[in-house]
């Protein structure tokens, strides 16, 4: 009975590994970032020295990017702490130059939207910005403008309004939420992990 009992348990284990790892990039990075409503709680843009590579600020806080990063570690492996770092030290001039720096600072280069928006240009991912609804894939990056000035990030979420708008993932200041605020700004960026 106990070996039965064991053997139901590991082919249990062994069915969630496989349904966890069949899933697409785009569908993991989305369910990572959903794991971070209820956790960063605060909006907080300060500057913060981090440590490097795979360094955060607190998980109760942080600023739209923050939330960006925290996906791809969770749901990809992927670091943009030390992949956008690397890039910015070899194609520094390609980087914006927003905040008159003359070398870079891993302490916040991939926390700075405008900076991400040229790493994922750099990688291939751009997509074409329009205004329909079913050119916006769960896991897509959408890079818009709010207030006109202030560039913000957000993940297009697998949920959809009841209008059929997918939702998006995001920190807009009050948290991470799940929220029908895809066309709600200007977008000037969109992209997809390829």
């Amino acid at each position: 009975m106990a070996l039965l009992r064991t053997l139901c348990i590991i082919f249990l284990l062994a069915g969630h590994s496989l349904a966890q790892g069949s899933k697409s990039k785009p569908q993991k990075l989305v369910d990572a970032t959903r794991t971070k409503i209820g956790v960063t709680l605060v909006y907080d843009p300060s500057y913060q020295a981090i440590k490097y590579p795979m360094g955060d600020v607190a998980p109760d806080r942080g600023v739209c990017s923050d939330v960006v990063i925290r996906a791809f570690r969770k749901g990809l492996g992927m670091d943009l702490q030390e992949l956008v770092h690397l890039d910015m030290q070899n194609n520094f001039s390609k980087y914006p130059d927003n905040w008159g720096l003359k070398k870079t600072d891993r302490n916040i280069d991939h926390r700075r939207v405008p900076n991400l928006k040229t790493y994922f240009t750099r990688k291939g991912w751009k997509v074409p910005v329009t205004k329909n609804k079913d050119d916006y894939k769960p896991g897509d990056l959408v890079i818009c403008r709010v207030a006109g000035r202030l560039p913000h990030i957000m993940i297009v979420s697998d949920k959809k309004s009841p209008k059929g708008v997918p939702l998006v993932i995001h920190n807009i200041g009050r948290g991470t939420r799940e929220e029908d605020t895809l066309f709600t700004y200007p977008i000037y960026g969109h992209f997809r992990i390829r």
